[in-house]
Parts: structure tokens; C-alpha cells; sequence
């Protein structure tokens, strides 16, 4: 399967009985007590999703529980026994997609990746491209599917530690790129505690890789220019935002759209580094 789908080509395949479509969509909310609240978007869902879709829980569903940080990627495991539940397995596809810029779509995608499994795509745009072209719409709670078997294959270095991001720092080998905001990585926007970005890290903000009107990436030539631009090499890459999420975005580009073969993301991300109290530049 192609690891980018549009909706003509979703459109053709729905109803397909090896087919599996996930919206994977999350909110991120202000909160009193911490940066942000996560909330799964299964009500806007049910008012209005892709036919033959169902609903996947990330934060229920695909993180860790015991976790201290939202969106810890369960062991690789639990991940195929999560994914098994909801009817994947080696002789499904799957298509995902979500309801902001991708990044809830790329994060599944690249969940299913790390643990071996390959036949999976994002839908280009996600829900906003899928009304902006005028398809057809369902209710309701979504399609389910009978568990499946899924046996997990890692592979390695795909998902990194703190470890790994720290060495990086003092390692002109490894290109950090971080894919939270402009203001962010500048240090104006303070929103996750602290002023600044991970040390020795370059900056392609996520969202300014997708097409505002229709939330589809930008033609090929537009990201390579991006990556470019900020100084992304090829050699071993680490993306990183602020829980590993965003990070997916620019991760998916790099090695489905760009055909980077050495990049992983930093799951705990800025959220860990910072309450680990880990230097910060501006």
C-alpha cells in the first residue's frame, strides 16, 4: 500500500472486506494543571465520520497507562495485542486519518510501523480533505471488526529515549529537528514550562508542511525544500515536539514522502525533557 492515500483512491476501496479505516483523532485542551488535557474526539465522530470507519482511542487504546507522560507507545507487544483487537492483521490494510493536520493520522501510522507492520496509509488531508470534497458522510458510533491476530516484529530505533536525544546533543552526526511552532523553538511561547528547544536541534514546524485549506501536505518539491532549508542532512534524524506526536508528522514526510531511511521520534519529547530539567537554548 502506498504510505499516502487520496480520497479518490480511499473512496474506491470502502466496503473492502480486508480493509481497516481508523479516525484517530485527539483534542489538545488548555489545562490549569499542566500544558494541556487530552480528550479523544469520538463525539465529533459520531456526528459525522468516513463510512466504513471506526474509532481509535489513542490515549485508551494505544498508551501506556502506567506511563508518568500522555502517549507513551505501549511495548511492542501490547501494541500488536491493541492493534489485533480492533481487526488488524498481516493480510489487512489500513488507513488512517484525522481531524487537524495529520499528526494523529502519522502518529498510528507510526506506531504500526515500529512494530513491523507495513500496510498502512495516511489519507491526505484527512477528514477536512474528505468534506472539502464533497464525499459521502455516516453517524454513529463506526464499523467494528473481529479481533485478529498480530504478532509484533520491531524494529529498532524508530521510537528513542531521552538517552539517545541526549547524546544526540553533543553528536554532529545526528540532526534534532524539532516540529513544534516557530515560537516555540524560539522561546517565546513558554507553553510547556520553560523557554526553548532541546539543544543543537533545527526546526520544521509540522503544521506549516500542510495546506491550510485542506489540510493535504504540500507537493514533494515544498518539503524537501523545508527539511533543506533547516539543514537536514541524511544521516540519522530524530524528530521530536512536545509528546511525540507532531514529531510523527515530520517523520512520515521524511521517510514515506522523501525516502529518509535513518529517523525516529522522541517519544517522551520536550514534556519529558523538561521535567527531567535538561538544558534548554533560546
Amino acid at each position: 500500500m502506498n504510505p499516502l492515500v487520496s480520497t479518490d483512491e480511499l473512496a474506491a476501496e470502502i466496503g473492502a472486506d480486508d480493509l481497516r479505516v481508523f479516525d484517530c483523532t485527539v483534542f489538545l485542551r488548555r489545562s490549569d494543571d499542566g500544558p494541556y488535557r487530552a480528550e479523544p474526539g469520538r463525539d465529533v465522530f459520531e456526528a459525522g465520520h468516513i463510512p466504513g470507519s471506526g474509532f481509535l482511542d489513542q490515549v485508551a487504546e494505544l498508551s501506556d497507562p502506567e506511563a508518568v507522560l500522555r502517549f507513551t507507545a505501549l511495548e511492542p507487544d501490547r501494541l500488536a495485542e491493541a492493534f489485533a483487537a480492533r481487526g488488524v492483521g498481516p493480510d489487512t490494510g489500513v488507513v488512517l486519518y484525522d481531524r487537524a493536520f495529520n499528526m494523529w493520522a502519522t502518529r498510528v501510522w507510526w506506531l504500526l510501523r515500529s512494530i513491523g507492520f507495513d500496510r498502512a496509509s495516511v489519507l491526505d488531508g484527512g477528514w477536512k480533505a474528505w468534506t472539502t470534497d464533497g464525499r459521502d458522510q455516516a453517524t454513529g458510533t463506526g464499523a467494528e471488526h473481529e479481533p485478529n491476530e498480530l504478532v509484533a516484529a520491531p524494529r529498532s530505533g524508530l521510537i528513542v529515549g531521552r538517552p539517545e536525544v541526549e547524546a544526540a546533543t553533543a553528536d554532529d552526526q545526528v540532526c534534532l529537528v524539532n516540529a513544534l511552532s516557530p515560537e516555540v523553538h524560539d522561546g517565546s511561547d513558554t507553553s510547556y514550562g520553560r523557554a526553548g528547544h532541546i539543544p543543537s536541534s533545527t526546526n520544521v514546524y509540522a503544521v506549516s508542511l500542510v495546506d491550510p485549506a485542506t489540510h493535504r501536505y504540500r507537493p514533494v518539491d515544498e518539503l524537501r525544500a523545508a527539511f533543506d532549508g533547516a539543514g537536514v542532512d541524511d544521516g540519522r534524524i530524530i524528530t521530536w515536539c512536545g509528546g511525540g506526536i507532531a514529531a510523527t508528522s515530520d517523520a512520515f514526510i521524511l521517510t514515506a514522502l522523501l525516502g529518509r531511511d535513518d529517523v525516529g521520534i522522541y517519544d517522551g519529547s520536550l514534556s519529558e525533557w523538561v521535567a527531567a530539567d535538561l538544558p534548554l537554548e533560546v
